[in-house]
């Protein structure tokens, strides 16, 4: 799509919107100046969209009254992000009957997708996860997004710019797994070729995505959701905790998700009955250990703290608070 002919449409979309656009505002929205305005508005009128122009102090430009846009037109940047928005959506949980409805919806994009962008947001869509429907931060550079999903989907090796806590840009090569929607952000996760180590890149700091000559061979069994959660659970933060809790194994999840804590048996063998309560070991890594004490009391279950020591000073100064509370008047 040309620039001007996605200028048009923006300005078509922004008085979709409905009331009335000032020359100024549209001007600036649009970045070109007001005889560039007034040239797009003629171009929506040859195309018989009754756009009316009004004058005075106050004038600009409106659509008619109960004029609708009767085609839906998305640039690839929109269609992108409504696929991925339903799908992700979708895998977030049990079915409903809105993953139904979105379901048909996105088949319904799909089929008038041009070929060229269909092929390669359907590698988006393979190549995805997702833990939970990703919430409202920053989407992922679209362009990136198809890089990365199309390196995933042929085992292309990659090369990404990538931006470190630190603020620092480099270079990064990578042997993408799959991409994941965790939370309110969106990761890619594989392996550094050159170490063999395992990676995981946030999306949003991810600037650009190039492709390298070759391929590689994913390992079997590869769980690119279950990679991202479990290293957030053992990325090396400030504190290591290891708790011994009584209870089942979703009691504690209630309260210590898989992407907070490792939870394995304490004893050689699993019970029988996965609902039975018995002994179980939480490793946890933070890097501030105020937020466990209410967690731990909010649990409800008999604990027991392995380390580390100040862990017991908080939740031993949390438990006085509680007492001094309860007993006044």
């Amino acid at each position: 799509m040309s620039r001007p002919t996605g200028r048009v449409l923006i300005l078509l979309e922004l008085l979709q919107s409905g009331g009335l656009r000032t020359m100024a505002e549209l001007a600036e929205r649009l970045g070109v100046d007001g005889r560039t305005v007034r040239r797009y508005v003629d171009q929506l009128i040859e195309l018989d969209v009754p756009v009316e122009a009004v004058r005075g102090r106050h004038g600009g430009y409106r659509l008619a009254a109960g004029y609708r846009l009767p085609p839906l037109m998305l640039s690839d940047d929109e269609a992108l992000a409504v696929l991925l928005a339903l799908a992700a959506g979708r895998r977030g949980g049990p079915v409903t009957t809105a993953d139904t409805a979105g379901e048909t919806a996105a088949a319904k994009i799909r089929r008038v997708l041009p070929g060229r962008l269909a092929r390669r947001l359907d590698a988006v869509l393979e190549s995805l996860s997702s833990t939970a429907a990703p919430g409202p931060s920053p989407r992922p550079d679209a362009e990136v997004l198809l890089t990365l999903a199309d390196a995933v989907r042929h085992r292309r090796p990659l090369s990404i710019r990538y931006t470190g806590r630190d603020g620092r840009p480099g270079e990064r090569p990578l042997h993408a797994y799959g991409i994941v929607a965790h939370g309110d952000r969106w990761y890619v996760t594989g392996t550094d070729p050159r170490t063999g180590e395992d990676r995981t890149f946030r999306l949003d700091r991810v600037t650009a995505a190039r492709a390298l000559p070759g391929s590689f061979e994913v390992p079997a069994g590869v769980d690119a959701a279950e990679r991202v959660v479990s290293g957030f659970a053992t990325a090396g933060y400030r504190h290591a905790v290891t708790l011994r809790i009584h209870g089942t194994p979703d009691q504690v999840r209630t309260r210590l998700p898989a992407s907070v804590a490792g939870l394995a048996e304490t004893g050689p063998t699993a019970p029988a009955d996965p609902g039975e309560e018995r002994w179980l070991r939480a490793e946890i890594r933070a890097e501030s250990l105020d937020w466990l004490p209410p967690v731990l009391a909010s649990l409800d279950r008999p604990f027991v703290i392995e380390r580390p020591d100040e862990l017991r000073d908080l939740v031993a100064a949390l438990a006085a608070r509680l007492a001094a509370c309860a007993r006044q008047v």
